[in-house]
């Protein structure tokens, strides 16, 4: 069924009201505490990873998050609820064992969201990234939020010329998980059930339908038991 929210676009100022937590990631190098901990359930300052994404949404005008599930994804169903307690109301994207991946997991939530832009977070990573500041995202196909590169991606993903996403650059940033994307960026995807969403972002930034921005404040990828020792030491 498709979720009734009105999505308005009168003018470019609003904030998407609709949004995905992508929360169905196994996390191998996270083992053995996924063993039987959702990754996004993971806590960080004293609270799950997906209440601090929630809770930011909330704050930011959003209304309805999709959420998408697959390893241990009945703990995650049992955490939510209907999204009441967080002030939103959240729906299950539920994938089978092994997920679809970004891309394939994205398309699949798409038919719990309205056909109007969404802002999409990983569910493992702690930032404090305002989301209020993708208000008026994207002009063209999507926004991403890029951060100064991380240890274990010191390559970075795209670059930034103005506010333009570029594949090549001088000046590497990394994706930050953080990002608004229209519908139709899906719309040149393959027709395999899992694929990842990094070759349609490719595309859209050599089309010039991709916007960024450098966020420079707190930023954590959840990856590794270091990674998440460093996110709660900067929770403290």
């Amino acid at each position: 069924m498709l979720n009734p929210v009105a999505m308005r676009e009168k003018n470019g100022s609003e904030l998407p009201q609709q949004a995905v937590i992508l929360a169905a990631g196994r996390g191998e190098r996270l083992r053995p505490l996924t063993d039987h901990t959702p990754k996004p359930l993971i806590e960080v300052g004293g609270r799950p990873l997906l209440d601090h994404h929630l809770e930011a949404l909330a704050r930011a005008g959003v209304t309805l998050c999709v959420v998408n599930v697959a390893h241990l994804g009945p703990q995650i169903e049992a955490h939510l609820g209907d999204g009441s307690r967080f002030g939103l109301r959240i729906l299950i994207s539920r994938e089978p064992p092994g997920a679809l991946e970004t891309g394939g997991g994205l398309r699949k939530a798409l038919g719990l969201l309205a056909a109007a832009p969404f802002i999409v977070l990983n569910g493992d990573i702690f930032c404090d990234y305002p989301l209020a500041r993708l208000r008026g995202h994207p002009t063209g196909l999507g926004h991403l939020v890029l951060v100064s590169n991380p240890p274990g991606n010191p390559g970075g993903d795209f670059s930034l010329k103005g506010a333009q996403v570029e594949n090549d650059g001088a000046s590497r940033l990394t994706f930050s998980g953080i990002a608004v994307y229209r519908p139709e960026l899906l719309a040149a995807a393959p027709t395999t059930p899992r694929f990842p969403l990094t070759p349609l972002l490719r595309q859209a930034a050599s089309a010039g339908q991709l916007t960024g921005e450098h966020h420079t404040g707190c930023w954590h990828d959840i990856g590794t038991p270091k990674r998440l020792a460093a996110a709660r030491l900067a929770a403290q």
